[in-house]
């Protein structure tokens, strides 16, 4: 029997494909997943799926069979293999001529300078003295590769550059130094595109990292001036359309003490930055990824409420800590309002496990809310009394 409504491809097994499943449920578009191994986040929620090697073509092949269009949960299957589908007749989105960007880093500077995007000092450099002329301190990145702060080095003396000078000769990757940006903060500017061309803006989000691993997110980002976000919002909306990009893009940013901003990094799918969308915004990311890679109308970008706070719940250290479903009872009954989103994985230290949204409009009370959930779920907190 044909498919009620076209089949999409999407590569990589992880949450961000998991929570794909539930837009696509409702809007009754068949998914097919491919799945780095079995039982792993969205292998455990989407039944039609092939356990395979994104690297490898005729595994591509195989998956996207039947399907029209490809879509992604990461950026790193190989360029040539993304055009080989397209030669096939498999619609990439994002297409591969755009994918690339957010694939090299070293491309995405490039490509930012062409356009003349404001952006932090950066050179490729390859040896130790190309980056003590570069200036230090500064910081390192491979090209390709890294992810959640990993393949990223703050280098501040000349004896911390061998570990990343090293790690990209062993990657077979170049390095790219960048200027350590004194930030006040930093911002992301979310965006969805679709082939068409119609594009939707999401709220500027103001976000805090720890250990190089999103860890909070604000939306709408507080005290941000109203020009300021509208730019970083036009500045996300014409990088998506120079570019090509068809689906979510994230812009991150950083906010410098002056007010203006920055772009750090770029990323074409949904995006740990836009998890607020879930429940904070008229239509997800994740719907609106949907519909774009479909070219399909998108849909609202805007905020249910007056504020959202996504925090997410990062596996612990401590050995002694249960199952993430034992939080249920304690988290659900403090807060009903509470939203929260388990990937299904396996806990591990620091490892992104899950998070929590919760909204309203006094911003300390639902900072509050979303901190003690995400904490009480890490097994941060113990059972005192409310």
């Amino acid at each position: 029997m044909p498919d009620p409504a076209p089949r999409i491809a999407v590569i990589g097994g992880g949450q961000l494909a998991r929570m794909m499943a539930q837009p696509a449920i409702a809007l009754g578009v068949p998914l097919r997943l491919l799945a780095e191994a079995d039982g792993v986040s969205a292998a455990q929620v989407i039944p039609d799926q092939l356990v395979g090697d994104y690297r490898d073509l005729p595994t591509l092949e195989q998956v996207t069979d039947g399907c029209a269009v490809v879509t992604f949960d990461h950026e790193h299957v190989p360029t040539e293999h993304l055009h080989a589908l397209e030669d096939a007749g498999i619609a990439c989105r994002p297409g591969p001529e755009a994918l690339v960007h957010a694939q090299d880093k070293i491309v995405m500077r490039e490509a930012m300078a062409r356009l003349g995007a404001p952006q932090p000092r950066w050179a490729v450099v390859a040896t130790a003295a190309e980056v003590e002329e570069f200036g230090l301190p500064c910081v390192l990145k491979v090209s390709r590769g890294g992810y959640d702060g990993k393949g990223v080095w703050v280098v501040r003396t000349s004896d911390d550059i061998a570990e990343p000078l090293a790690a990209a000769e062993r990657s077979g990757v170049r390095l790219l130094a960048e200027e350590l940006v004194d930030f006040r903060r930093e911002l992301s500017a979310l965006v969805a595109r679709s082939p068409s061309g119609q594009a939707a803006a999401y709220p500027v989000v103001a976000t805090t990292q720890l250990d190089g691993i999103c860890h909070e997110v604000v939306a709408p980002a507080p005290d941000l001036d109203p020009t300021r976000a509208a730019e970083a919002q036009q500045l996300a909306l014409r990088i998506a359309g120079e570019l090509g990009v068809t689906g979510i893009l994230a812009v991150e940013l950083f906010e410098a003490p002056d007010g203006g901003i920055l772009i750090n990094e770029l990323a074409m799918r949904p995006h740990n930055t836009g998890h607020w969308s879930q429940d904070g915004a008229v239509t997800s990311q994740f719907e609106n990824h949907l519909r774009a890679v479909l070219d399909l109308p998108l849909g609202s970008p805007a905020p249910r409420e007056q504020w959202t706070v996504m925090v997410n719940i990062l596996g612990s250290p401590r050995p002694d800590v249960g199952h993430l479903y034992d939080g249920y009872p304690h988290a659900l009954a403090r807060d009903p309002r509470l939203r929260v989103h388990l990937y299904g994985k396996e806990l591990r230290p620091g490892r992104k496990v899950g998070h929590v949204n919760a909204y309203g409009d006094d911003l300390d009370d639902v900072l509050e809310r979303a901190r003690h959930a995400a904490a009480w779920f890490r097994g941060d907190l113990g059972n005192e009394s409310e």
